[in-house]
């Protein structure tokens, strides 16, 4: 097994991006899958080296990356060095930045003998859930789609009505990250990105619109995105397949830093899982 960690993907105009490749080296074109991490997440985050790992085993190339503006550096990818940054993010942001990685995947590198580009599947965690779903309603590329203890409704997220008046008026509002203790600005911006991009960003019309092969995973503990979120996901297209484990909670069981060789049962489940979709989705296509 490779594993080709923090490969930067420059832009002169935009900040960097950094990836993550896991494959085995065969020579041979394998299904690509693309993960996305959620809110105050990064590609580093608990146990996803060994979702990594997982995929890779079973034939695919698995990217996974850190959003540009997520808070994290080249220097430092893990947690959150530059809040400025953090504060600066919003979804179209990230979704230009899976556009980048997908677009990486067609450019000249180390990885082409490897990557079978008519078969590229995307997988977004939390947040990242409702990110794959549009940027796969929108992109002929991506042909399959799974959400992993996703977000149904980016507009509840964007601001409540209480809040807007002072957020506005302050410029920023500061959520605290109970792992690290840091206040995290939210800057204005946010919330004016979404209003002006709020057709784009409705989960609701990518999901209803979506024509590929569409998983939604998630756990019925899960206290971070209730499961209804899933349940309506699942409701807006006929064709999806909802797959709910049963006791799992938002992060499937992990958390940060995850020390243990193999992911906990939870994880595993959500894993096998995708693995399964996307492989019957294989025969299928």
């Amino acid at each position: 097994m490779q594993i080709i960690t923090n490969i930067v993907l420059e832009n002169n105009e935009k900040k960097p991006v950094l990836i993550d490749v896991f494959y085995k080296e065969t020579n041979q074109k394998k299904p690509i899958v693309i993960f996305c991490h959620g809110y105050k997440g990064f590609k580093d985050w608990g146990a996803w080296n060994l979702m990594g790992k997982k995929f890779s085993k079973e034939d695919f190339v698995f990217i996974k990356f850190n959003f540009s503006y997520n808070g994290g550096t080249v220097e430092n990818p893990l947690d959150f060095p530059d809040l400025e940054a953090f504060g600066n993010n919003n979804y179209t942001k990230e979704l230009d930045d899976l556009k980048r990685v997908i677009d990486w995947c067609f450019t000249k590198n180390d990885f082409n003998k490897e990557m079978n580009l008519e078969n590229i599947s995307i997988i977004g965690h939390s947040r990242g859930g409702g990110v794959v779903c549009i940027k796969a309603e929108e992109d002929i590329r991506v042909k399959k789609v799974i959400s992993l203890a996703g977000v149904s409704d980016f507009k509840k997220r964007s601001s409540t009505t209480g809040e807007l008046k002072e957020w506005k008026e302050k410029g920023v509002k500061f959520v605290l990250n109970s792992r690290t203790k840091q206040s995290m600005p939210h800057f204005y911006q946010f919330y004016e990105d979404f209003i002006k991009n709020e057709k784009r960003l409705t989960i609701r019309r990518a999901v209803e619109n979506l024509k590929k092969p569409y998983c939604i995973i998630h756990g019925d503990a899960d206290t971070s995105i209730f499961i209804k979120e899933a349940e309506d996901l699942n409701k807006w297209n006929v064709n999806s397949d909802l797959k709910i484990i049963k006791g799992a909670n938002h992060v499937f069981g992990a958390k940060h830093p995850w020390k243990e060789e193999k992911m906990p049962s939870d994880l595993e489940k959500a894993t096998q899982l995708c693995i399964n979709f996307l492989k019957k989705q294989e025969n299928i296509l």
